[in-house]
Parts: C-alpha cells; sequence; structure tokens
C-alpha cells in the first residue's frame, strides 16, 4: 500500500441501518429527517459515518443510538454498497445492516444534532430518501423475507414470548402473503417450545405462550 497514492485519499465508510417493527400486523421501518446538507430535510434510513477507531457493526449500533436513541445489541448485516457516486461529498463505501425490534417497548428521539424527525413507515409509503437508501432499503426487505424463514431473526419481536396466532401475523405482514393456519402451526412446533404459559390473546381467550427454541437457529417453514 502506497500512503502516497491519491487513489487511498477521500475515502470513509457510511453505516446504514433499516431497523423494522411490525404495528397491528402492518410491516413499518423507521426514518429519520436530515438537517444537514447533503440532502437536508430529507427522509434517510438512520445512518452515519464510522470512526476509525471502531468495528463497523459498532458504528451502526452507536449511529442508530445517536439519530434515534435506541440501543440494541446486535444487528444484521446484508449488503455493501459501492456505487462511485453514492455521496456528492467523497467516496464513501455504504455497509447495511437489518435490525428488529419490538416498537411497543422502546422510544424513539424525534430530534437530535443531526435530525428533525423520525417515525415508522408502512413499506408502500416510502418516500424518496436520501443517498441510494431507496435501493439499499429494498434490498433490506428482501433479505428480511429471506431471513425469517431460515432463522429465528424475529425473535426480538417477541422478548417475552409469543402465541402463534401473532406469530403468523408477522410472517404474513412481512412476506405479503397468507399462510394455512394448520400448517403454519405443525412448521413452527419444529422450532418453537411452549412456555408453559397461557395468556389472554383476544378478549379473555387465553393462548399458549412459545419461544423461539435456541438449540435450533436454522429454521424452514417453507
Amino acid at each position: 500500500m502506497e500512503l502516497k497514492n491519491p487513489l487511498y485519499k477521500n475515502i470513509g465508510i457510511h453505516v446504514i441501518t433499516a431497523l423494522f417493527t411490525v404495528e397491528k400486523g402492518t410491516t413499518k421501518v423507521l426514518l429519520v429527517r436530515r438537517t444537514n446538507d447533503p440532502f437536508k430535510g430529507m427522509w434517510a434510513l438512520p445512518s452515519g459515518a464510522m470512526y476509525n477507531n471502531e468495528l463497523i457493526k459498532d458504528g451502526a449500533l452507536r449511529e442508530l443510538k445517536e439519530k434515534t436513541g435506541i440501543e440494541l445489541d446486535d444487528l444484521t448485516p446484508f449488503r455493501t454498497f459501492d456505487a462511485l457516486d453514492r455521496s456528492p461529498l467523497y467516496r464513501m463505501i455504504g455497509v447495511g445492516y437489518i435490525g428488529i425490534i419490538d416498537s411497543q417497548t422502546v422510544e424513539i428521539l424525534k430530534t437530535t444534532n443531526k435530525t428533525s424527525n423520525a417515525d415508522w413507515f408502512t413499506l408502500d409509503n416510502i418516500p424518496k430518501l436520501a443517498y441510494d437508501h431507496n435501493e439499499i432499503l429494498n434490498y433490506a426487505i428482501e433479505k428480511l423475507k429471506e431471513r425469517i424463514i431460515t432463522t429465528d431473526i424475529l425473535k426480538s419481536f417477541f422478548p417475552n414470548g409469543f402465541t402463534l396466532p401473532e406469530l403468523q401475523t408477522v410472517y404474513e405482514s412481512i412476506l405479503n402473503i397468507k399462510i394455512d393456519r394448520r400448517n403454519f402451526r405443525k412448521k413452527m412446533l419444529n422450532v418453537i417450545v411452549d412456555t408453559k404459559k397461557e395468556v389472554n390473546y383476544v378478549g379473555k381467550k387465553k393462548a399458549k405462550l412459545y419461544k423461539f427454541d435456541k438449540k435450533k437457529k436454522d429454521i424452514s417453514i417453507f
């Protein structure tokens, strides 16, 4: 590596998080409104430039907390974005992450030093976003669909457990399909465990509470 070579200069890394939730059967993603140039006033995925003294994932977790107030333990990487013109300032490589959260248990910072608003958007109502974030979000949605049928990534939606009807609603919302209830139950009972607890699901109707089986990381419901 020749440090004096100008081709090594003016390059950085953007860390970008697509944070998803499900509210009343509808999948949503968290967006923030920028207050700084470039793209001042536009909505964007929570993101920013990583520091040279941190790991990439740590940078993504830090930026998510700084832009939204949300503190997570982990994120899932899904793709690198390296178009030469991603940023009008200088060359920036984008590294995308996926996060999942129960929106009912968190409080979002509406304003920060670099944002003037933050809100959940349904996937069919996404505005034109800053940078290439529309493209990044589209890739994130496809990766989320892929991962929910092969991993236990949805466990973050239900830290205290779930009923089978609740879980089926999440799958149907994200995949945008209808799933046969009996087939879904048959598949899921292979990868979830009964907590021996019951909760009120609809009115006074009792339903069993389940959790994902920690011993089974790889699953397939189709």
